[in-house]
């Protein structure tokens, strides 16, 4: 999907309260942008760094910039992850993903105590998928999630094996932002109960997904699918 347009070149100088973040312009002045990712950005939230955010003229909003790109070792990770779904939508309604051609698509779909990202359907099959952004990398060509310890995440989980119970095809799908790695693992060194979690539910039918993006300063679209090792 497209960016937003034009963005601005800047140089992180830190991130706090979760959702703000002080960046250095080009001509040296400072602003602070809103961020939106509520997960630690281990990795990617290091002064120092390289960034592109947008601007909003929307009077209604408190802080006119957002940070939309942070640049990791030579790539461009998007940690905006109220884009994410966006990305995996566009995939679905296109086409790109194998194996889930041909489907109708409905997000944020109600199941259980739940709502999962999206409810595909068509006269043979329905099946439950759940999204995650994926923005750590454990070593140099393995990403990983979570970043931090997700309760939410554990829950999610355990709602797709019970879809998958209910005659459901149940998917966790890991949306890769780290143009680097070449498999994904979860991070049982930050969330040793996710990971326990997700091997289970693997075992009991829920099929993981991993698949990159490619990410540059115009557009973030899904790249290609690389494996998931646990």
């Amino acid at each position: 999907m497209k960016l937003p347009a034009p963005l601005i070149a800047g140089k992180l100088l830190r991130r706090y309260k979760r959702f703000l973040a002080d960046i250095e312009l080009v001509d040296g002045s400072v602003v602070t942008a809103h961020t939106p990712n509520t997960g630690s950005m281990k990795q990617c939230a290091v002064a120092g760094y390289h960034v592109l955010i947008s601007r909003s003229d929307d009077p209604k909003r408190k802080l006119k910039y957002t940070l939309e790109l942070i640049k990791v070792g030579p790539h461009w990770v998007d940690t905006h992850t109220q884009r994410t779904n966006r990305i995996v939508e566009e995939a679905l309604r296109n086409d790109n993903i194998a194996s889930l051609e041909g489907y109708n698509v409905q997000p944020e779909y109600k199941f259980g105590d739940s709502r999962i990202d999206f409810y595909l359907h068509n006269e043979d099959d329905k099946v439950l998928l759940e999204v995650k952004n994926v923005t750590l990398c454990r070593d140099e060509t393995t990403a990983c999630f979570p970043d931090a310890v997700t309760t939410r995440g554990q829950k999610h989980l355990r709602e797709l094996r019970s879809a998958k119970e209910q005659g459901y095809r149940a998917i966790i799908f890991f949306l890769i932002q780290r143009a680097e790695a070449t498999k994904f693992s979860p991070a049982d060194d930050i969330d040793p109960e996710y990971g326990r979690l997700l091997r289970e539910v693997v075992a009991a039918g829920v099929e993981p997904m991993a698949y990159k993006t490619v990410v540059n300063e115009q557009e973030n679209i899904i790249g290609e699918q690389i494996p998931v090792v646990l």
